[in-house]
């Protein structure tokens, strides 16, 4: 299945938000406070509180949703505030200001018991580095949140050996962390966050430290637990590159704000600043950039000399610009592009097809 025909099916699978964040800020500091009441009133810039109040501010009026089974990727150079932001979902964080809502609750009315059954039962977390129990197994150390809410030993081990098996570490289980590499140590690391079958896993870079060729492996494992398990997922990442490969949408974060939030294509076609174009200046759109986005509505299409489109190529609206420049090398006709139905829709030509791979430069 092709990238956009995957994103176009989880788009339309998503209906309810799983994840509500309302102008949430964190001002950290101990005048935190005078400091929040200061930037309502006075606007003041990041800069200017800590000048007059010695106080950082973490994110600043961060508001956005995640619907249910998607992937959102939170993007941004250290510093930016990624970090923090997600630590506020499960709470470890508490925020100076605002409001979140994760699974239809409101996180920061809960009691510390309450908010100790959500992080047990119904959020996932795993970190860059896992912090795994060195004198544990593999299948303990992937048990422990079941042993933690009192499951029975066979109960334990059971649900361990399938979260093991699921990431392909199968033969590891007595085996120590010590005697795994980074790659096999963060898979029990995700398998530890699988094993008590939260409803949202929050990822804080959790494949950054790995080399290139185990980190694009444990990407596409992730991608595939997430297409199988339909996790509604929050996943950190200062890289661009692995951002756009499993996100469904990005939010971009700079000096605790987010600047632009859009799907990859969105992202990388439409920058809303330098920041952003500063970021996306290098990625190639060939596999970014679909049809449908390109496509001149077929009633609309004005050629230059007849045509009869009985003659053209089709190719669905989902078709990224490499499959279409495939076509048209192939060709001196124009491209007609189809709906899910078959039915035209629309038409690439060879002067669209070029404005597609500039980006729409004017």
């Amino acid at each position: 299945m092709a990238r956009a025909d995957t994103h176009l099916i989880r788009q339309s699978d998503m209906s309810d938000s799983v994840i509500e964040l309302k102008n949430v800020w964190k001002i950290f500091g101990s005048d935190a406070n005078a400091a929040m009441d200061a930037v309502l009133s006075r606007n003041l810039s990041k800069a200017d509180v800590l000048r007059e109040f010695s106080c950082v501010v973490g994110i600043a009026d961060v508001s956005f949703s995640v619907e249910k089974g998607e992937i959102f990727c939170v993007m941004g150079l250290s510093g930016s505030g990624k970090s923090t932001m997600v630590r506020h979902l499960n709470r470890l964080i508490e925020p100076t200001a605002g409001a979140i809502t994760v699974l239809g609750q409101d996180i920061l009315s809960l009691n510390d018991a309450e908010l100790r059954n959500v992080r047990a039962n119904r959020i996932g977390m795993v970190f860059q580095h896992m912090a795994l129990l060195p004198h544990r197994t593999v299948r303990d150390n992937v048990a422990f949140p079941l042993q933690v809410r009192g499951e029975p030993k066979s109960r334990r081990w059971e649900v361990s050996q399938r979260c093991l098996d699921r990431v392909n570490l199968t033969g590891y289980e007595d085996r120590f962390p010590r005697e795994l590499s980074g790659g096999m140590q963060q898979r029990v690391g995700l398998a530890r966050a699988l094993a008590s079958d939260p409803d949202v896993l929050l990822m804080d870079e959790p494949f950054s430290a790995l080399d290139p060729l185990i980190r694009r492996q444990l990407q596409d494992q992730f991608m595939a637990l997430s297409a199988e398990l339909g996790k509604t997922t929050v996943f950190i990442t200062h890289d661009l590159d692995e951002a756009i490969r499993i996100g469904n949408r990005i939010a971009i974060m700079n000096d605790g704000r987010i600047v632009q939030i859009g799907t990859p294509e969105e992202i990388v076609t439409r920058p809303t600043d330098d920041y952003v174009r500063d970021f996306v200046e290098g990625i190639s759109k060939l596999k970014l950039v679909f049809a449908h986005s390109i496509m001149v509505p077929i009633n609309e299409y004005v050629p230059a000399r007849p045509v009869n489109f009985d003659e053209s190529p089709r190719a669905h609206l989902g078709s990224d610009l490499d499959h279409l420049i495939d076509i048209a090398i192939t060709t001196d006709h124009v491209i007609v592009i189809t709906d899910d139905a078959g039915g035209d829709v629309g038409i690439v030509d060879r002067a669209t097809l070029l404005r597609g791979i500039q980006g729409g430069k004017a």
